[in-house]
């Protein structure tokens, strides 16, 4: 078997892509989508009667230009999230606006809102997973959504806190961003690479997963945002992996063997198993100066994104 096949046999291999033709091709589990991704999509021939639809209802909604963007945001993610569904046997993930990272009942709202959109067009909430980035205040609303039965993925995660407080706070599923954790610490060390047995990015995703397994947490570990296969290869046996059509083009031609290096029944040393309030998370974040800066530029990228997207759509 090929590196990508051999990864599927011990990983659950999500596709990072809003590209149906690639999620067509490489048959992963699930499938993510972010405002990134729609919008390179809505740049594309294939999307436009999606791209049409969603402008007429965002219309349809009334109110201002931004409540008709945001509305019309909504449905063409929803839509591309209803064909991903048609190509993947098991979930999509669909991300809340970032502009409300730090607005726990908006993000509630709005998550609800992506739910009620997906079940009014035939979907279930059973096979979606609604985006939310991992500060504070959507660590909570994640919490509040999970007691609702709207299953969440925590992203933008950067460091073991965000990790322990997504875990008690029983969220489903947290996307450890292991790509950008590296482009920090090779700026900051001015080094041009890090072999992937030292990569920081897949420490941090490697002490998490062991700290989960060790803890007894349900919160299923998804490595995320990777720079190349190494990374990949350095974690498989992680519960989820998401990978762009790029990477798994790559682990699909090469035939050597894989080996599997995360293991539940692995009894590694982890920290004690951690209880945190808002004031105790916010002064352990502060104190990893790459997670802060990361997570505050993700949020920041995103937001730019959601306003290219709306602008397109609303155009």
């Amino acid at each position: 078997m090929n590196k990508l096949d051999q990864l599927k046999s011990m990983t659950q291999v999500v596709a990072d892509t809003g590209d149906i033709d690639a999620i067509g091709q490489y048959q992963p589990q699930d499938a993510t989508t972010n405002p990134s991704l729609l919008l390179k999509a809505a740049d594309t021939a294939r999307y436009q009667p999606l791209i049409d639809a969603a402008q007429r209802w965002g219309r349809e909604q009334g109110g201002g230009p931004g409540a008709m963007a945001a509305a019309a945001c909504d449905y063409l993610a929803v839509s591309v999230g209803l064909e991903i569904l048609e190509s993947v046997p098991g979930r999509v993930s669909t991300e809340v606006d970032a502009r409300l990272s730090f607005d726990r009942d908006a993000t509630i709202a709005r998550a609800r809102r992506l739910v009620d959109l997906y079940e009014k067009r035939g979907g279930s909430r059973e096979r979606v997973l609604i985006k939310i980035a991992s500060t504070w205040e959507g660590i909570q609303a994640a919490r509040e959504l999970e007691r609702d039965g709207i299953h969440c993925n925590l992203t933008l995660l950067f460091s073991f806190v965000q990790a322990a407080a997504a875990a008690e706070a029983g969220v489903y599923l947290i996307s450890p961003f292991v790509g950008r954790i590296l482009d920090w610490h090779l700026k900051a060390s001015g080094v041009d690479s890090i072999p992937p047995d030292k990569d920081p990015g897949v420490e941090s995703v490697t002490q998490i997963y062991n700290y989960y397994k060790r803890h007894g947490y349900d919160t299923v570990v998804m490595g995320a945002s990777f720079r190349n296969t190494g990374q990949i290869e350095w974690l498989a046996g992680c519960d989820r992996l998401t990978i762009s059509p790029a990477l798994m083009q790559q682990l699909a031609a090469d035939e050597s063997r894989l080996e599997r290096r995360l293991r539940p029944e692995h009894k590694a040393d982890v920290p004690s198993r951690m209880s945190l309030d808002k004031k105790s998370f916010r002064w352990l974040l502060n104190e990893d100066a790459m997670a802060t800066e990361k997570l505050a530029e993700g949020i920041r990228l995103f937001a730019r994104d959601q306003e290219k997207l709306e602008a397109r759509l609303v155009a």
